[in-house]
């Protein structure tokens, strides 16, 4: 199975001294998609196409993962945030509208936070945000975030064993089995095997700490662009709406039922429903 879309452009974007694959498609505003952990862009093939009946839709590949550069620093959400802002610029995108779902989610937040003479509105989809109060008591009941934070060991652990572990991690967190694609989690598996994908990925959780710290500041000046928070009722989805008004005055969203982490994966119908009625009601 071959990761591309019908009606969908892929090519490689430079922007703050890397390139990154985005994937391009629609016409309208803009909206940007940034994938969480451990996939890719392509967690957002179901949703892309309804979203470009009326918006330009752009999503990439994170730094790290992907078609996009894995170099060997600047995990940190901020610079990443700053990856994804300069793709929008390069790609003509001047103001814009963000969506990030797991890490992708922390990504978006910063990047609203940071050039928010850009980002138009905000949607962040099941994920605990650095910041947050109850970030470090969530956290510390996530047992992926330690382990993957740990030097070297995951690497050494999980090569050559990438499908067994997205597999297994990927249907700990789905409520619909009927919406758990083997086939997609091949593409995601493989991916993640190429050289240096990896450890791409365990360097987003590796700069948490600091994340937490950078995003502390972001509160002292909330966002008064529209927010959109949305998780499965199975998941965070309870808890996404509270959780941004810490840093947002203009909140909206809540829990989509039958649905765990992966949004996008298992309820996308309802996932590009919220999201066209966002951004074109606010």
């Amino acid at each position: 199975m071959i990761a591309a879309l019908p009606d969908f452009a892929q090519q490689l974007v430079p922007a703050n001294g890397i390139k990154l694959n985005a994937v391009t498609g629609g016409s309208g505003s803009p909206i940007l998609l940034l994938h969480g952990w451990p996939e890719t862009w392509w967690e957002w093939q179901q949703v892309m196409p309804l979203l470009a009946d009326h918006f330009s839709v752009v999503a990439i590949d994170l730094r790290g993962a992907g078609f996009s550069d894995c170099p060997q620093g600047g995990y940190d959400k901020a610079t990443m945030a700053r990856d994804a802002h300069e793709v929008m610029l390069a790609l003509g995108h001047e103001r814009y509208a963000v969506c990030g779902h797991d890490i992708g989610g922390m990504v978006a937040l910063a990047q609203a936070a940071i050039h928010r003479e850009a980002v138009t509105h905000l949607a962040v989809l099941d994920v605990p945000l650095p910041g947050w109060t109850e970030w470090e008591a969530t956290v510390a009941r996530l047992w992926h975030f330690g382990f993957h934070a740990s030097r070297d060991l995951p690497e050494r652990l999980l090569h050559g064993r990438e499908y067994d572990y997205v597999s297994a991690f990927m249907a700990e967190r789905f409520y619909d089995y009927s919406s758990f694609d083997p086939a997609n989690i091949e593409i995601y598996a493989k991916a993640m095997a190429l050289p240096g994908r990896l450890r791409g990925g365990m360097e987003w959780y590796r700069t948490l700490t600091a994340d937490h710290a950078a995003a502390l500041r972001y509160k002292e000046q909330p966002l008064e662009i529209p927010v959109l928070g949305l998780g499965g009722d199975q998941r965070f989805g309870a808890q996404m709406v509270p959780m941004l008004e810490q840093f947002a005055t203009n909140v909206t969203g809540g829990a989509i039922a039958r649905c765990s982490h992966y949004v996008a994966d298992e309820r996308p119908d309802e996932v590009a429903a919220a999201l066209i009625d966002f951004l074109k009601t606010h």
